[in-house]
């Protein structure tokens, strides 16, 4: 279990979205950080505390990575060819459990990062227990089969509540998925609006 699993929506209020698009966020109800003083009218952020929200919301959408973890994916986009705030987001989209998460084995990217720990997850037939593990274009992922009739595994994959992407494809007959290409900005389906340009401003200061 992650050490923020309990509090996921504290962190949607304090970063004031509902950062993963779950209906029973409380965000949904109260736009406005946890404590007593969150209702309080707060100064217009600065360039840095704007910069600051938008480098916790990308990083606090994929659970728990640490800053050094994050800061280590901005330094490996940041040296590969085009757009590095593309490039970023196309690392984290390649993490484990992230894919295991955007093909709906499970409803959380919380639950993923277990999920994957757990050894639940093949990846070319080869146990992955790494949730950072990067997945390369064409892999396949899929779920062991002792771990095809888990009841959170039945109930993500029949819940309407998230789409696939088009840079992945699942069978869900078979309980695998392929990992088509590394994607755009555009293509992933946040559920709030990601801004990677400022992240890369703020690690640029």
């Amino acid at each position: 279990m992650t050490r923020i699993l309990k509090s996921k929506y504290k962190i949607d209020r304090r970063l004031r979205c509902n950062l993963w698009g779950r209906p029973k966020s409380p965000f949904n109800k109260r736009e406005y950080p946890p404590g007593l003083n969150g209702q309080n009218k707060r100064r217009k952020p600065s360039d840095y505390g704007i910069q600051l929200m938008a480098k916790q919301r990308l990083k606090g959408h994929y659970g728990y990575i640490t800053e050094k973890q994050f800061h280590n994916l901005y330094v490996k986009a940041s040296r590969l060819k085009g757009d590095t705030s593309q490039n970023l987001v196309q690392l984290l989209e390649r993490r484990l459990d992230a894919v295991v998460y955007r093909m709906k084995f499970v409803s959380t990217i919380f639950a993923a990062r277990q999920f994957v720990s757990h050894g639940h997850i093949l990846v070319n037939g080869k146990k992955v227990t790494i949730a950072s593990y990067s997945v390369k274009d064409e892999d396949i992922i899929e779920l062991k089969t002792k771990s095809r009739e888990i009841p959170i595994v039945l109930e993500s994959i029949s819940s309407n509540e998230r789409d696939v992407p088009e840079y992945l494809s699942v069978d869900y007959d078979k309980m695998k998925g392929k990992f088509i290409k590394g994607p755009k900005l555009d293509d992933v389906p946040y559920p709030v609006v990601m801004e990677p340009n400022l992240v890369i401003e703020y690690y640029s200061r």
